[in-house]
Order: structure tokens, then sequence, then C-alpha cells
């Protein structure tokens, strides 16, 4: 047997591939080819209603105008209730012009068809009362006026607003496929995102909240595990596990914000300006040689700007116990023709740095973009006398950039 289809599929086939392409062409509605059926409807009943009706000359154009007035109204004002209506009142005036006994319709046939094309279109686009109204009028009418071997037209108009119906649900029900398509490929999108976010949570936790945890516990089992502490290295061991520790819940806040986009999440809210005294403490207390001076009121400065000076500071004050360990370091935040002004200087470190810092260089890049975000900038380099400064001017404007 042939794996081929048969004919008799294939042709149902096309004709149900032709049914959706016309009912889409229909839902369109263009006004061009619809205003060209028209003209052409017009030239073929002006000269050929004499053969069906007895009618003047004079009458001819304007007869054959109202027959094809229901088109012109779908191409102008796409109402297809409309257009029935003045169909209708069209086959009501050629009740009284009289036919050529031969002709058993009161209407030309170009008229006929007008009528039938409006049916067909209110079923497949009207509201359902109005093609209940057209369907029960139209069969009636049809019952009345036309001869006993044209009354099955009356069951005709069933059918043809069955058909309209089913082109309507197929046309609708396209549309509602095509629409949960869209709407399963933005969820395999999401998906894709949030499987990509979990991905990077778990990176994050294996590479930083490990070692992190790692510090936390080896600082504070340091002082039981060595012999010998001093009470000034005990308080250190307690500044480096205190400082772990806050970073690992920073960490960890981040994880949740990752593995979690729609619930609330349960971490502290993002440090502002207001945080800046607890930060200088902790960085006096890990043993930085610190001075501040803050002169710029919280209320002055709106939280997204607050967040890029906390993280700019944070930034600095780590790059100046690392690179110039035991050397002053001096912060200034002042308010300047609507500006906030942090200047950190750190003096000549007085021993050596450290060389197992395995940082990789990102943290001035870092602080500037920060600066830049909120429509700042940002300068570090050595002062002429050989301090080192980190100078940020940022605008006290509320950007909401400024909180990414």
């Amino acid at each position: 047997m042939s794996d081929e289809p048969r004919p008799a599929r294939r042709r149902v086939g096309a004709a149900l591939r032709g049914l959706v392409t016309g009912a889409r062409w229909l839902a369109a509605r263009p006004p061009v080819p619809l205003a060209l059926l028209a003209a052409l409807l017009f030239a073929i009943t002006w000269p050929t209603m004499n053969v069906t009706h007895r009618v003047p000359g004079s009458l001819q154009p304007l007869l054959a105008l109202m027959s094809v007035a229901p088109v012109l109204v779908l191409a102008v004002r796409q109402s297809p209730f409309v257009a029935w209506a003045v169909s209708g009142v069209g086959s009501l005036v050629w009740l009284v012009i009289p036919t050529i006994a031969d002709w058993p319709m009161p209407w030309p046939v170009t008229h006929f068809l007008v009528l039938l094309l409006t049916v067909l279109v209110v079923a497949m686009y009207a509201r359902w009362a109005e093609i209940a109204a057209t369907t029960a009028i139209t069969a009636v009418l049809f019952l009345v006026v036309m001869r006993p071997e044209l009354k099955p037209w009356a069951l005709g108009v069933l059918i043809i607003v069955a058909f309209g119906l089913l082109v309507r649900w197929l046309v609708l029900s396209r549309r509602q496929l095509a629409q949960q398509e869209e709407d399963a490929e933005v969820e395999r999108a999401r998906r894709a995102v949030l499987e990509e976010r979990s991905r990077i949570a778990r990176e994050l936790h294996d590479v930083v909240a490990h070692r992190v945890s790692m510090v936390v516990v080896q600082a504070q089992s340091a002082p039981y595990r060595v012999e010998d502490v001093s009470p000034g290295a005990r308080e250190e061991f307690a500044s480096i596990e205190s400082s772990a520790r806050q970073a690992l819940t920073e960490v960890r806040g981040v994880l949740g914000v990752l593995r979690q986009e729609d619930s609330p999440s349960e971490t502290a809210p993002q440090p502002g300006i207001e945080d800046l005294p607890d930060l200088l403490e902790s960085a006096r207390a890990a043993g930085l040689d610190l001075t501040w001076s803050l002169d710029l009121p919280a209320e002055h400065c709106p939280p997204g700007t607050g967040l890029v000076l906390h993280r700019i500071l944070q930034e600095a004050l780590a790059n100046a116990s690392r690179h110039a360990p035991g050397a002053a370091v001096e912060v200034t935040l002042d308010e300047r023709a609507g500006e906030a002004d942090l200047e950190v200087r750190s003096a000549k470190g007085v021993r050596p740095p450290s060389t197992s810092d395995a940082g990789g260089g990102h943290g001035i890049p870092g602080m500037r973009a920060r600066a830049e975000a909120v429509g700042g900038h940002l300068h570090a380099g050595a002062s002429p006398d050989g301090d080192f400064v980190v100078h940020a001017v940022v605008p006290l404007a509320d950007r909401p950039r400024a909180s990414a």
C-alpha cells in the first residue's frame, strides 16, 4: 500500500487551508478589495437587471448602487450588521418593482448574492443577538416572498450561518493556539532565566560562601588551636570573624535574591549613608588607623546614592588595608552644591603590603562604575605628597538606576 496521502485527503487538507486563508483575509476586511468587488458587482447589476425586472433606464444606476451598497458599508464602516440591514432594506425596495414573468425571485441575482454574503459575514463577526436576528428575519423573508420552488433557501440561510460560525470558531481557535504557543515560549524563556539564576547561585555558593565560611571557622577556632595567643591577637581574630560573618550574610542575601524571583527576600535592607559610621567603626576595630568627618545629613541623600557611597567607601577602605597596611587613613564626606563629595586619603604604609592578596584588580573600576551609574565621577591615584587618594563626586538627585 502506498505511503502517499490519498487524493481525497489531499483535497480536504487543501480546502481547509484555503478556508483558513480566506478567513484571515475576511478578518482583515481590507477596504480596497471590497471596493473593487462593489465596482465589479455594480458593473454586472446595471446592464443585467432588465433581464429580470422591468426597470426604467433612469433608475437602473440608482438600483444597481443600492444592491452593492452593503459591500461599500463593509469597506467603509466594517459593520456586518449594518451592511445586512442596508441589504434588507434594498430587498424590500425590490419587492415593489415588477419582475419578468419567468423570474422565480423578487431580486436580481447580484442583490441576492450580496444579501447572502452579508448573512455570512454577520455570522462570522457580529454579536450573538445580531446573528440571531439576521438569521430569523432573512429566513422568514425567504419563506414569505419566494416562490415554492425556492423556499428551501430559508434552510440555506441556516446552512450559511452554520458555515460562518464554523469559520469563526476555526479563526478563534487558531488565535487561541497562537496565544498559547506565545505564552509557552515566554514561560520557557522564564524557566531558562530561573535555571541560569539558580546555576549562578550554586556557583557563588560553592566558590564564595564556602570559602568565607571557612574563614569564619578558622578565625573562631584560632585562639583555641594556637598556643600563647595574646589578647590583641584574640581581638584581631574576633574582628576577622565578625567581618567574615557580615560578608557571608551579604553573600547569602545575594544568593536568596538569585534563587527566588517572586518571593520576598528575608535579607536586611541595602546599606546607605546612615550605615557609614558602623562601617568606619568596624574598619577601625579591624586595626585600620582611621579618622573621619561626615558632614552629609542622611535626609539629603537618596537611598540609591547612599548605597553607592557606602560601596565606594567599603572598597576604598579594603584597598587601603591591603595595599597600605598600617598607614593612616582619613575619610571626609561633605555636601557641596547639591553633590556628595567623598575623599579617602591613605598615607604611605608603615610596613610592607601583604603578598598573599590574590585580588583581580577590579576594585577601582568597580568604584568608578558605581559613581558613573548615578551620574557622578571618581578619580583614584597618588597625590603630589605621595598619599593615595580616592575622590568621588556624585549628585544627590534621586536616580532609579543607582540601586542597580
